[in-house]
């Protein structure tokens, strides 16, 4: 079938356009971008894009946790690709911290059947960088990499020795994919459960201070300069990560970076207001204070950082509803990532929409050596439909996401998505969005 997106102000930074164009799908290809693209008589469904509309190629998130196999209470393939579609990704890139952990061809195998079976978002496995996340023995990461995988990581926890990242690093840059690391020294964050400051100290809470973070950034970078690896800093939250990423890269070594949503719009001072000891505000790394979140943005300006990734973490009501220490780590964000990011950055003039894209298309697309990330001729149809200036208010209980614990509810914003298309097929229209009939013909 063939399906022409017209008059749209089409936005691609992969392909240097920004600009009134159609675009023309045939199957699940992009086939033709162009000016006034000529209507054929029979056999084309033609969707009018509203004025108000911007035409990206789909969004990646390249850190989700779908919880499947084996934490199905807290989500599923299928809920977590039905959220993804939600919020305008038309591919996620799934962490390894399922149980089974996904550090084997069977296991990777079964994801992909299961997103086979949902038939929504595409889903990237990320495989183990070592057997059951230990931190002892490396994953066989050509085993992986054959199955599927797009890159490796141990998230959830940090690769734990040099030694083996650096092991990890020289396997994987064998097969041309990173390694993802969730940057912590765990000595010294402990048993900490918040942002070692001001605000944890009032509340009485265990510290996690900057520095867990910025070592071990640090240590990652100097084994990939050693080694010539490519690694990617995953939630990036503190100031001093950011100088090292700027540093590495000045100094030639592949790495990459992102942030989340929740990293650059809020701050520890959250953990006091509008509710002390709200667990959908604890997540790791924790929130931070206002000084690294003002770096972030300033990061997320300057092009210093790569991407912005949710790190949807959907954890069950139950196992929120506890006391702040003893709650798990993580918040939901498919749904909730591109109307923050609009608000909080694209209105407020601290990035174009150009930007926008590169940080949750093209950078992510290119990261993980995937496809997509671009509206080219030839290219997947996978196909965003973002509008900018959509009143959006932010409801728990309407997620898709079979859980929902994150502090956004009840939040009013500007800009959200009016529609996904992934592989040619509309998987989501908005009825909320500007010409919801067009997108549902």
């Amino acid at each position: 079938m063939k399906r022409l997106l017209k008059g749209g102000r089409v936005v691609d930074p992969a392909s240097g356009l920004d600009g009134q164009r159609d675009v023309l799908i045939d199957g699940d290809r992009i086939v033709r971008v162009d000016r006034d693209i000529p209507v054929e008589a029979s056999g084309m469904v033609v969707v009018e894009i509203p004025a108000a509309c911007l035409v990206v190629p789909g969004l990646i998130d390249m850190h989700v946790h779908l919880r499947e196999p084996g934490h199905e209470h807290k989500e599923t393939v299928q809920t977590g690709t039905a959220a993804a579609v939600a919020g305008g990704f038309t591919a996620v890139a799934c962490m390894p911290n399922t149980d089974p952990v996904n550090d084997n061809a069977g296991t990777t195998r079964y994801i992909l059947k299961k997103a086979d079976e949902a038939a929504l978002a595409r889903v990237y496995p990320i495989g183990a960088v070592s057997r059951g996340s230990r931190g002892e023995q490396l994953a066989d990461i050509a085993e992986l990499r054959a199955a599927g995988c797009v890159a490796v990581s141990d998230d959830g926890r940090p690769v734990a020795t040099a030694l083996l990242m650096r092991r990890a690093l020289e396997y994987a840059g064998m097969f041309g994919i990173p390694v993802i690391d969730h940057c912590e020294d765990q000595s010294l964050t402990g048993d900490g459960v918040a942002h070692e400051g001001y605000q944890a100290s009032q509340l009485g809470l265990r510290g996690i201070p900057a520095a867990a973070e910025s070592i071990m950034v640090q240590r990652d970078i100097a084994v990939a300069r050693l080694t010539g690896g490519r690694v990617h800093v995953a939630h990036m939250s503190v100031e001093e990560s950011l100088e090292a990423v700027r540093a590495g890269k000045q100094g030639g070594v592949q790495v990459t970076c992102e942030v989340t949503p929740h990293h650059f719009t809020l701050t520890d001072d959250f953990l006091a207001s509008p509710v002390s000891y709200d667990t959908s505000t604890k997540m790791n790394p924790p929130l931070r204070e206002a000084i690294h979140r003002d770096a972030l943005l300033q990061g997320l300006a300057d092009g210093s950082i790569d991407a912005i990734a949710t790190d949807h973490a959907p954890h069950h009501y139950d196992e929120k509803n506890v006391e702040f220490d003893r709650a798990p780590f993580g918040i939901v964000g498919l749904e909730t990532c591109v109307s923050l990011a609009f608000d909080r950055l694209v209105h407020r003039d601290l990035i174009g929409v150009r930007r926008l894209v590169e940080l949750l298309s093209a950078n992510p697309a290119r990261i993980l050596g995937v496809e997509g990330g671009s509206l080219a001729v030839g290219a997947p149809a996978d196909v965003t439909i973002l509008a900018p200036d959509l009143n959006v208010t932010i409801r728990r209980a309407s997620l898709r996401s079979k859980s929902k614990n994150m502090p956004f509810d009840g939040w009013q914003l500007r800009g959200g998505v009016a529609a996904t298309i992934v592989g040619g097929r509309l998987v989501y229209a908005n009825p909320d969005a500007p010409g919801a009939q067009a997108f549902a013909a």
